[in-house]
């Protein structure tokens, strides 16, 4: 990207609240006009993304992605990867267009969709009672639940065990309102509550404050949590469930039902094949295999 450290730190500060693990609020014309001059959709056509005529008369649908948010879409070798990415390839066999996906922030990308810059966030959007008013969402990719992590051989031994301890979590995150709210019920059940809420900017950053001892808890979605462990064996380790399980899907503008309909008869043909199911178990270790067809 062309921007400078300095100027992106500033765009995703403006724009924390559209974290793709937020509540989304209503998008100001500031934080646009941000995106815009910062050149954070520099590298993508200017046409605009308003439905499946759209599309057609400009040949191919524009997805918009990061390469930052494993497991589901990441850089490896030079080369995009993660789940995402490899469900994606089995959707586009079975769409009647050519595909441009555009990798940016994510700050970008769901102002991208909701201005029709984008046809498609192509990444893990949570699903939410206050985003919903604002996109249309394909059929669900995944299932994701708010947990815990500590370091190996931590004494928390269950989510009860975090009273009265320091507790990470990415800001404006969903998975924070989930910390907060478990905060109340360890608090009316008694106990002392959560002693310190500690925000990040970046995920990695709190993982590395919990292996350091900084932290006694992390709180990341299931998924993720996971596959950090996958990565770094014998350095953390899985706690427990603190919210309640919600649904991971690829957002479009709304309105735009007739492209989300192509993409929901691809994702359920996914599921009819097992395809998506082989590919939860290679990607998240667990397979999601009731999940509704559709969450609008």
């Amino acid at each position: 990207m062309s921007q400078s450290p300095k100027l992106y730190s500033v765009i995703r500060s403006r724009l924390s609240y559209l974290d793709r693990r937020a509540v989304l609020l209503p998008i100001s014309a500031l934080a646009v006009l941000a995106l815009a001059g910062a050149g954070v959709v520099a590298n993508t056509t200017m046409a605009r993304a308003d439905g499946l005529k759209d599309i057609k008369a400009r040949g191919h649908m524009i997805i918009a992605t990061e390469d930052d948010f494993r497991p589901f879409e990441f850089v490896k070798d030079g080369v995009s990867t993660g789940y995402d990415n490899e469900l994606f390839n089995e959707v586009k066999k079975q769409l009647p267009f050519k595909v441009q996906q555009v990798i940016i922030p994510w700050a970008g990308i769901l102002p991208g969709v909701t201005t029709g810059k984008y046809d498609m966030a192509m990444t893990g959007v949570l699903v939410t009672a206050v985003r919903k008013p604002v996109f249309d969402f394909a059929s669900p990719v995944a299932q994701s639940t708010s947990f815990y992590a500590t370091k190996a051989g931590a004494s928390i031994k269950s989510a009860s065990d975090l009273n009265g301890k320091a507790v990470g979590a990415e800001a404006g995150s969903a998975m924070l309102a989930d910390l907060r709210a478990f905060d109340k019920e360890l608090k009316a059940k008694g106990g002392k509550g959560i002693k310190k809420f500690v925000e990040y900017q970046s995920n990695q950053d709190a993982y590395q404050d919990l292996a350091l001892g900084r932290l006694d808890a992390v709180v990341n979605t299931e998924i993720n949590l996971r596959a950090l462990i996958k990565e770094r064996p014998g350095v953390f380790a899985l706690g427990q469930a603190v919210g309640k399980p919600v649904y991971i899907a690829w957002a479009l503008k709304k309105g735009n039902t007739d492209v989300a309909k192509l993409i929901d008869d691809a994702l359920l043909a996914t599921r009819k094949s097992g395809k998506m199911y082989e590919l939860q178990k290679k990607w998240f270790g667990a397979t999601f295999e009731h999940m509704p067809a559709d969450v609008n």
